[in-house]
């Protein structure tokens, strides 16, 4: 029987289509502005860099589980930060990178072709790859209602949303909850944009006023990449249901998915430091105010965007044609429709890049 090629079940990566555009947003006689994914730009914090290199010379294997400093700081910091109470630090996994865990998420968890994995209508491409590496089936959905008599094994929920910025309310995750309770699912909320909001109250998917204090079946999903800059690092984490932590954690440890010692030190210390936290969203929310009025006064509308690293921006026309006016420009942004069939006449705008180029952003936009 021929081999099946992994790489032939997926989607075609998304920023490869961008090389045209790109290519003409370069031509710009003051350079590009690349604003179409959300690298930061920001140096890493010195107190952040000092704990990496504090361990440097550590030559053993890192433990899976992470430290008991690494998972004891991460524990204090979802409660000092996000009011997030009761969670054990044993039920706290590190892993190599969010997108990694989402990618693997739904295999690790056993998931197969007779399975569903619901995600948001316009999502993260992630959710959905993990889904197919998995070979369970997708569904598109933004409500409980719409799934009918369905019985997901695993629902993504993603608040702050990446790209839309939207914000889910209390009561909206708590009716996914209490769905997913009644249908045996699990809950896997996407909280990377959690210390990133604006304009609305973003609460996590084990807030006690969501899941009442009880995280049986949920999973939430953090990053330091944007908080505190360490995408280069590969650093996020997973927390919720004790019982779902421990199988996820005996698997990884079988296949060797085990974050590097240093990366854990400095993880720790970016945990316990907010004041690092606290100066890199300042930044952005500077960023985001010189982008977001001139975004607006070039013609645009700006959806949601309530939190998060991203301007939702629309006038109606087929998001390659604003990709196109955008690289016309100078300026690199990403085409809604990377995210799913209803991003197709938004694109989603970045305010990761510097001070500079974000003001020559806005300059060549007025």
């Amino acid at each position: 029987m021929p081999r099946i090629s992994v790489a032939k079940t997926l989607p075609d990566f998304p920023w490869d289509s961008l090389a045209s555009a790109k290519e003409k947003a370069a031509a710009h006689p003051d350079g590009i502005v690349n604003l179409s994914v959300g690298t930061p730009v920001d140096p890493v914090a010195p107190v952040i860099q000092e704990a990496l290199s504090s361990v440097a010379a550590v030559p053993g294997y890192p433990t899976t589980h992470g430290t008991d400093a690494l998972r004891e700081a991460t524990a204090a910091s979802l409660g000092r930060r996000y009011g997030m109470t009761g969670v054990d630090p044993a039920a706290i996994l590190p892993v190599i990178g969010t997108k990694e865990a989402i990618a693997w998420l739904p295999s690790l968890l056993g998931l197969g072709a007779d399975d569903l994995v619901v995600i948001p209508e316009v999502a993260y491409p992630t959710y959905e790859v993990g889904a197919l590496l998995a070979g369970a089936r997708v569904l598109r959905a933004d409500g409980t209602a719409q799934l009918g008599p369905e019985k997901p094994a695993l629902i993504f929920v993603n608040s702050p949303s990446n790209p839309t910025g939207k914000v889910l309310g209390v009561e909206h995750l708590r009716k996914v909850v209490e769905f997913a309770r009644e249908r045996g699912a699990i809950v896997a909320s996407d909280e990377c944009y959690l210390g990133l909001t604006w304009e609305a109250e973003a609460v996590s998917i084990l807030d006690p006023r969501v899941c009442g204090g009880d995280h049986t079946g949920l999973i939430a999903i953090h990053s330091l990449s944007k908080t505190s800059n360490l995408a280069s690092y590969r650093a996020g984490f997973l927390a919720g249901d004790p019982a779902l932590i421990a199988e996820l954690l005996e698997v990884r440890k079988h296949a060797g998915m085990m974050m590097p010692t240093p990366i854990q030190a400095a993880m720790a210390a970016a945990l316990t430091d907010d004041d690092q936290e606290k100066a890199q969203r300042e930044r952005y929310r500077e960023r985001r105010e010189v982008l977001l009025a001139a975004v607006r006064a070039a013609g645009f509308t700006v959806d949601d965007s309530e939190a998060g690293l991203y301007l939702w921006a629309t006038r109606g026309e087929e998001c390659r044609a604003t990709v196109d006016w955008f690289a016309e420009r100078g300026i690199l942004v990403a085409p809604g429709d990377f995210y799913g069939p209803r991003g197709q006449k938004h694109v989603r705008i970045a305010l990761t890049a510097s001070d500079e180029r974000i003001e020559a952003a806005a300059a060549r936009l007025s």
